[in-house]
């Protein structure tokens, strides 16, 4: 059927919950390629510490075995825990770093995001069947490929490195240790840097196929789109709070504009209107903001607060509440007894100013 087609792409809510689950976008392949290039990189910098802490492991072993008369259990035990001290404190530092990098790199992936939900059993993995199909997937045909190439690759530049090696085996017989060590170290690290290069590359083309394979995935069809839409939306507990938070917003901004007014008149709990006039820009006077009962003693305690005239007017309070809206002009039946109220309103701005 067309409409079971899944041709949409994941709305917000639908990404949401699927993070919940622990189902995240991430390439495993840049991961490893990362790690790579980090390895390549700190090895370059501590191979001179590294080959120095070998090399004086091996003079003082060396040392020690012609020194002895006699090769015991316990020597060699010792010589093996002289050994690993050593080479453990060699690799520690690249160990360290290596699964930070992991670590960091697979956060960044996914938002560093840590969730219960992967680690809960999931039967239907138990079955055989479904066992059957994931084997025989195109996801799991694609790894297979890319592990076999990634297996032919190595063995195909370590195969090169070894037959540029071998010509030169007669002058490294006759050649000082140090000097060879030297030369298979820069041998290997030329390997390293191949097969790194070689890995990005696949790195690449994974991190595009595992994007289109996630969001192929999480596509959804019409009919889903729309069914969400109506839990969302058409819930009216999620509608009430939405209502809720536009009245707090409306609220919050008329408010504002209290302190903008030049009168406030009032009825006197029940009604409170906030009324600006500029002769040169406006109309007729605006309201600025109305409420009743508990906003309209909000709006007379703000005009307070900020020196607005408040007057008192039981009649015109109530009507302009129920006449005029917010930002709007007042009506022309309301003129004469709101130019009262300005004419009030500038008398008495003008006796403050001449106290």
């Amino acid at each position: 059927m067309a409409g079971s087609e899944k041709t949409e792409k994941a709305t917000p809510k639908k990404r949401k919950d699927e993070r919940k689950k622990g189902n995240t976008f991430q390439s495993k392949d840049v991961v490893s390629v990362v790690l790579l290039f980090v390895a390549f990189f700190v090895l370059n910098l501590l191979v001179p510490f590294i080959y120095q802490q070998l090399k004086n492991l091996y003079i003082a072993q060396t040392k020690k075995i012609l020194n002895w008369d006699t090769l015991t259990v316990d020597s060699l035990n010792q010589l093996f825990r002289e050994g690993a001290i050593v080479f453990f404190v060699s690799v520690l530092p690249v160990a360290v770093i290596i699964m930070m990098v992991a670590i960091i790199m697979s956060g960044v992936q996914t938002g560093f995001l840590v969730t219960g939900d992967a680690l809960k059993p999931k039967f239907n993995r138990i079955n055989p069947m479904s066992g059957i199909k994931r084997m025989i997937s195109l996801r799991s045909l694609v790894e297979l490929l890319k592990s076999l190439a990634k297996v032919v690759l190595i063995i195909w530049i370590i195969y090169a490195v070894i037959l540029s090696i071998i010509p030169m085996t007669p002058d490294m017989l006759v050649t000082k240790i140090d000097k060879n060590m030297m030369f298979i170290s820069s041998q290997t690290m030329s390997m390293v840097q191949t097969v790194c290069m070689i890995f990005a590359v696949v790195a690449i083309l994974d991190y595009a196929y595992q994007r289109y394979d996630y969001e192929k995935k999480l596509k959804m069809t019409k009919q889903e789109v729309k069914d969400e839409y109506k839990q969302t939306e058409g819930n009216p507990e999620i509608k009430g709070k939405i209502r809720q938070k536009q009245r707090e917003m409306s609220m919050s901004r008329m408010m504002q504009m209290v302190p903008q007014a030049d009168v406030i008149v009032r009825n006197p709990t029940h009604y409170a209107v906030a009324l600006k006039y500029d002769v040169d820009h406006d109309v007729a006077p605006l309201v600025l903001a109305k409420g009743k009962d508990h906003i309209a003693l909000r709006i007379v305690k703000v005009g307070a607060e900020n020196k607005v005239l408040v007057k008192e007017n039981k009649v015109l309070a109530r009507a302009l509440y129920e006449s005029v809206e917010i930002n709007d002009y007042i009506p022309a039946e309301l003129y004469k007894a709101v130019a009262e109220l300005m004419a009030w309103v500038y008398s008495t701005k003008k006796k403050e100013n001449v106290k």
